[in-house]
Formats: structure tokens, C-alpha cells, sequence
């Protein structure tokens, strides 16, 4: 056989059961693969390019070890073609007239079919196909321009077909403190409220208007747990190739999001009908959102997330906030990686119009009445700055992350086109400004270029202007009053 970078990992295991060990042996980080789940989701996409990554080896190390295995193990002859991973592909190796009939099934999604007869025809044709096969040939859907509603529709599907299994599957357990501990914690008090609002519906005639509006406030507070799951925990699995959960699930958070926006609006107007109608779609999206984290979501990233990588999802919790809880005593992991260094006061930077030393930098960054972040010429985000007032959620995780990873599908099109502009040089400077909260913003995008005109990267500002638009007159006297 012929053994090169862009082989899957978890095609090759299946075919030689063996190479398990060798991998563990490997890296502590391989023994996710002993898990029959992640080997058929994430072990489907990985290719041994991907391996060698996460398990922090080199890709011809890699190579020459699986070969010798094989050599010794099956007494087969092995070709090592070391050269450069082609990009990868999901789906390339998949089922032509699976994939066809799963979009026959989508089809009648968007038809109005019936949904028992949709999770009939689906539980049919993976009777004999691995959860990551159905990953892999939803993924390739995803790559064809599967609008994403047919996405979200087609994963419910998917979870109601195999909600069964889910429901016997055992949790693993977490110790307080623990990012998933806090997650499930927070799942555990949503569940109360929306327990307490059906309560309220229920109730004959149209309930008390000042006690829904109370407990939807209180359910506003879900902002922060979806917030935390997508800057700290979507950019790790990203880390490791899982890409099209995030993605769906960051498209679910904006809808939840737009739904409990209309019902806390129809309940400010006192609009109780309307208040009804459209909070029994919001609890019930809510629900099924609790279903998937803590059924899928968080058994999938306890497997495949590192110990480092959870300290790492630990440390920008904090920052964004709690949902409905208070935190618990710091989780102390029997190994933490170091902080990041704080800047040192010494080794002055030599600049264009001064010289400034690492800490001022920081301080004249982190004191402008503006929010920054920068995303170099590679649409990697580099640095976001910690200003007193911050306008949008941030945290650690989001460093190293590509920018589109960033923002929900629905804006995707408008930073892509702002950063083709930018690098295409047509144009140098975008702005939009909107309300939000009581607060009136403004956010403006600069194309940063050498003075050759090379791009760089894209400088976001952000401001609150709200006082600014209200001044009058002039002030040119010092009043502190």
C-alpha cells in the first residue's frame, strides 16, 4: 500500500485496528481515537497531515512510524509518500448514491414532507453507515451550498434519529470549577426558568404580563453561556478539524437569539397574544439546545479537547460572564500551562514618531476610548484590545482564530467582502454605525498597508458615540463637576 499525508486516520485504523496502540503511543493525545465516536467523527475528516499537528509530530516521523507498524503487524509492503498534504476535502471518498439520497431526503424537508417519514427514510440509510460518514456527506452538502436552514432542519433530524442511543449513553463527569461543570451548571438554571415560564403560560387566560417579563429577562442572561461558547470553546475544536458543529450551532444561538428579542419586545407592548404565540418555538429551540450540548457537544470536546486546552477555555470565562450562576472556586488541573507573559517595563520599541516600551504600549492600548482588534493579512486574529468599556464579548480564545470563524454565517458575506476589498486594494475604509442596547455605535474598518501599499491586515475601532451625539454648544473651560 501507499501511505501519504492526505490518508484519514480513522479509514486507516479501521483497516488496521492495531495502529491504535501505535498512535497512542505516540501522543497522549491519540487515545481520543480509542473512543468509537471520535474515531468516526473526527477520525473521518483527519487526514495524517491533521495528525501529526495535533499530536505535535512530524508529519515523515509520523508516516515512517504507521508504515513500520504495518510492515511488522500485517506483513504487508508500505510506500511513504511524504510530500505536502493536499488540501483536504471532505467527502472525496464518499458514497455517490448516499449522498443522492440524502439530498432526496432534504428535499423533502423543504417540501413539507412529514417529519416521521423524513427520520424513517434517514434512519434507513444509515443503518449501515458511521456517524462520521453522515458527517462527512453532510459536510460535503455544506461545501455544494446547502442553504443553511436545510442545515439546522437535517441536524435535527439527525439527533431525533439517533436520540435513542444518546439517551442511554452515559456523561462523564466533570470537577467543579470545570468550563463543562459551569456550562451544565448554567443548563441546570435555564432549565428552571423555562420551567417557571410554561408555568406562567399555562395559566388561564393570558398570565401576568410583569411576571413573564421578569423571568424573559432573567432567560436574556443565556447571552453569556452562547457568547462563552463561541469565543472559548468553538475556536478549539476548530484547532482540531471539527468545523461544521460551531457553525451550526453559532447559526441556532443568532436564532434564538432573534426570537427572544421579538418576545420580550410583544410583552414590552403588552401585546400578551403575541408574547404567547412566540415564546413556545423559543423554549422549545432552547431545550433542544440543551439537549445537544450536553448529549453531543460536550461528550464530543471532552474527548478532544486537552487538558492545556481547557485551562486555556478556563481563562477567558471571566471576561465574558455567567449565565444565572455564580461561579465556583477556581478549577485547579493537576498541570496548568503559564500565563502569558505580562509585557516587561524594559526593551524599549523603537517607532515611527518616539520610542515606547513594551508595558506603555499596552497601557496606551488598553486606554484608548475605543475598542480595536486586529486581523493580519492572513485574516488570523492577532490582538484585541482590554479597554473599561467594552462594546462587544471577547475573550482569549478568539487569538489565533481566522476571523470568519468569528462572526455568525448571516454577516459572513459583509467581512468577507470588506477583506477582498482591502487585500484587493479598492478600497481602504468601511463604517456602519446602529443601535444597540440604548447605545449608539460606531464601527469603522481600516486596510493597514505598508508605505509600498502591501496589505497587512484590517484594524476594527469600535465606539460607543451615544454622549458624543448629544453635545451641544462648547466646553472650553476644565469642569469636573
Amino acid at each position: 500500500m501507499k501511505l501519504d499525508a492526505n490518508i484519514r486516520v480513522g479509514k486507516l485504523v479501521d483497516q488496521y485496528p492495531f495502529l491504535l496502540d501505535t498512535l497512542t503511543a505516540l501522543s497522549e493525545k491519540f487515545t481520543m481515537l480509542r473512543n468509537p465516536l471520535m474515531r468516526k467523527t473526527v477520525g473521518q475528516f483527519a487526514t495524517l497531515a491533521k495528525a501529526a499537528q495535533i499530536g505535535e509530530i512530524a508529519l515523515a516521523d509520523l508516516l515512517e512510524t504507521l508504515a513500520n507498524a504495518i510492515r511488522e503487524q500485517a506483513g504487508e509492503t508500505v510506500e511513504i509518500d511524504a510530500a505536502e498534504a493536499a488540501p483536504q476535502r471532505a467527502g472525496s471518498e464518499l458514497d455517490p448514491d448516499r449522498v443522492a439520497k440524502l439530498k432526496e431526503i432534504i428535499k423533502g424537508l423543504h417540501e413539507g414532507k412529514g417529519v416521521e417519514t423524513v427520520k424513517r427514510e434517514f434512519a434507513e440509510l444509515v443503518q449501515n453507515v458511521g456517524p462520521g460518514e453522515i458527517a462527512a456527506m453532510e459536510q460535503q452538502l455544506v461545501q455544494e451550498g446547502l442553504p443553511e436552514e436545510e442545515i439546522k432542519r437535517l441536524c435535527d433530524v439527525h439527533v431525533a434519529v439517533f436520540r435513542e442511543s444518546l439517551d442511554r449513553s452515559s456523561r462523564p463527569e466533570t470537577p467543579p470549577g470545570h468550563p463543562v461543570h459551569t456550562f451544565r451548571r448554567e443548563n441546570a438554571a435555564i432549565a428552571d426558568v423555562l420551567a417557571r415560564i410554561r408555568g406562567f403560560l399555562s395559566e388561564p387566560g393570558t398570565g401576568d404580563p410583569g411576571r413573564l417579563s421578569i423571568e424573559f429577562t432573567r432567560l436574556a442572561e443565556i447571552e453569556k453561556h452562547y457568547v462563552r461558547k463561541e469565543n472559548q470553546l468553538f475556536p478549539r475544536m476548530e484547532h482540531y478539524g471539527v468545523t461544521a458543529p460551531p457553525k451550526v450551532m453559532w447559526s441556532i444561538h443568532d436564532d434564538i437569539r432573534a426570537q427572544l428579542k421579538q418576545v420580550r419586545g410583544a410583552l414590552a407592548r403588552n401585546d400578551m397574544a403575541a408574547a404567547h404565540a412566540q415564546a413556545a418555538p423559543l423554549l422549545t429551540a432552547i431545550e433542544d439546545m440543551i439537549y445537544k450540548e450536553e448529549n453531543i457537544l460536550f461528550p464530543m470536546c471532552l474527548e478532544l479537547l486537552s487538558q492545556d486546552d481547557w485551562v486555556n477555555v478556563h481563562r477567558g470565562e471571566q471576561e465574558i460572564g455567567y449565565t444565572l450562576i455564580e461561579p465556583e472556586p477556581a478549577w485547579q488541573p493537576a498541570a496548568t500551562p503559564p500565563a502569558p507573559a505580562r509585557p516587561s517595563a524594559l526593551n524599549a520599541l523603537p517607532l515611527d514618531t518616539g520610542l515606547l516600551t513594551l508595558e506603555q504600549v499596552n497601557l496606551l492600548l488598553t486606554h484608548l476610548p475605543v475598542d480595536i482588534s486586529f486581523v493580519d493579512e492572513h485574516d488570523v486574529v492577532r490582538y484585541y484590545s482590554e479597554g473599561p468599556a467594552r462594546i462587544f464579548p471577547r475573550s482569549p480564545g478568539v487569538i489565533g482564530r481566522q476571523v470568519q470563524n468569528c462572526h455568525p454565517s448571516k454577516s459572513l458575506h459583509m467581512v468577507n467582502r470588506i477583506l477582498e476589498e482591502f487585500r484587493a486594494g479598492t478600497k481602504d475604509a468601511a463604517e456602519f454605525w446602529f443601535e444597540m442596547g440604548g447605545r449608539f455605535i460606531h464601527v469603522r474598518y481600516f486596510a493597514m498597508r505598508t508605505v509600498e501599499r502591501e496589505y497587512r491586515g484590517c484594524l476594527e475601532v469600535s465606539q460607543d458615540v451615544t454622549g458624543i451625539r448629544a453635545l451641544t454648544g462648547s466646553q472650553r473651560l476644565l469642569d469636573w463637576a
